[in-house]
């Protein structure tokens, strides 16, 4: 039995002293990595001094090369089957399209009139404005809304309270149940001359208590009463228009002359840039054309509503009045602004909405044209020209089909899918 076992170990030195000697390593090599082990075989193969190791060597770059190659093989399948199947296009469903509001244009050639620039300043729009002022000396007796309120037509504004008004509801009253008592009596009593007489007396009483500031709602809910008592002369101003309270320069318990602006009311979702140019530029203008608004980095759509004939003394400028929506109260009157409108020396070429026109990822100027049925692809454009919301391009042909408003969701879309938006 311990023969047996001796001799078991002496075999399995002797096979562990083999795989030694074919790798080539003795104990003392043991601390060297494989790069060195294979620096040390390639040199001794580049010297020719073994050509069974050097066949090693061969043999073990070999088959690292055909490692190699087939993993890179493998690896350029796949990314060859992924390039494949990404794609430059977007495609979006009827659903996605109608609730982002992409509309469709075709590309047609235009003229467009060159940009014309000048500073501008944000006011009023006279025409979406009211004053609210007594038409007789009163009082203040309360106010009924604040700066900055928003309120619609017909609102209670401010209540007032004058002595002329009393004075005029009272004789309002009488005039009534004098004509009251003379229709009642009838002609077959009451004389002509008296009739027409108390028809005039409550008109003119009437025509007194409207012009001093009370509706005919307000004029009737006080004859109804049929009590003298009510004639306190006390009214309230009310709203002329929807819009906004910029201003209400007054105090409770003030004494106010008539003509006197207690507030002013203004719908501020539609105001006027007065741009101010030059005489040879201001030629060049007329009214309707298109303009755009530069409010810190955005650009707001205008039209051209009103041209001044006559110049400043100071700054020796005609002033031209752009209409332009603020629903987003992005302007406020007083504000300074830049202003480019369209002049009328006109240049012809394609002609597309600002709005469809985009920037993309290595700031190119780019628009997105239909390929199919609900698919787009980007195509870059180059802009000539730009004036009012309309830009003049090239880099299209003549009736394709772009997305003339909603470009921003279909760049979005294409970005959340991981496109490459040019082809790279």
């Amino acid at each position: 039995m311990k023969k047996k076992l001796i001799l078991w170990v002496l075999l399995s030195l002797a096979s562990f002293g083999v795989v030694f000697a074919e790798k080539g390593h003795t104990p003392d090599e043991d601390g060297l990595d494989d790069f060195s082990g294979i620096e040390m075989e390639e040199g001794h193969d580049d010297h020719g001094d073994d050509a069974h190791g050097g066949a090693n060597v061969a043999g073990a770059k070999d088959g690292g090369s055909d490692h190699e190659e087939k993993g890179h093989g493998a690896h350029d399948d796949e990314g060859s089957d992924g390039h494949d199947e990404e794609s430059s296009d977007v495609e979006l469903s009827d659903v996605q399209r109608r609730l982002a509001g992409i509309e469709l244009m075709t590309v047609k050639r235009q003229s467009l009139g060159d940009a014309i620039t000048a500073p501008g300043e944000a006011m009023l729009n006279a025409y979406r404005t009211s004053k609210i002022t007594p038409r007789t000396p009163a009082q203040v007796i309360k106010r009924h809304v604040r700066l900055g309120d928003h309120v619609k037509k017909g609102q209670p504004l401010i209540t007032l309270s004058s002595v002329e008004m009393a004075e005029a509801q009272g004789t309002l009253m009488e005039s009534d149940v004098e004509l009251r008592r003379v229709k009642k009596l009838g002609r077959k009593v009451v004389s002509e001359k008296r009739f027409v007489a108390a028809q005039i007396a409550y008109q003119q009483a009437y025509a007194k208590v409207r012009a001093y500031g009370m509706t005919q709602k307000q004029i009737d809910s006080l004859i109804k009463t049929g009590d003298a008592t009510h004639a306190t002369g006390e009214f309230r101003l009310l709203s002329f228009q929807n819009g906004t309270i910029i201003n209400d320069d007054f105090v409770v318990g003030e004494l106010i002359e008539p003509g006197y602006v207690l507030m002013t009311i203004s719908d501020e979702s539609v105001l006027w840039i007065e741009a101010r140019l030059p005489p040879e530029d201001a030629n060049r203008v007329k009214v309707g054309s298109s303009a755009r608004i530069k409010v810190g980095q955005n650009w707001l759509s205008g039209n051209v509503v009103q041209a001044r004939h006559t110049l400043d003394e100071a700054t020796r400028t005609l002033a031209m009045h752009i209409e332009v929506a603020n629903e987003n109260d992005e302007l406020h009157p007083g504000q300074f602004v830049k202003v480019v409108i369209e002049g009328n020396k006109k240049r012809e070429g394609l002609v597309v909405p600002v709005e469809a026109v985009l920037r993309s990822p290595d700031g190119d100027w780019q628009v997105f044209v239909q390929v199919a049925p609900n698919r787009f692809e980007p195509k870059e454009i180059e802009i000539l020209n730009t004036v009012g919301d309309q830009m003049l391009i090239q880099g299209l042909t003549e009736g394709t089909t772009i997305v003339g408003k909603g470009a921003f969701f279909v760049q979005s879309e294409m970005a959340k899918g991981g496109f490459d938006p040019h082809n790279h």
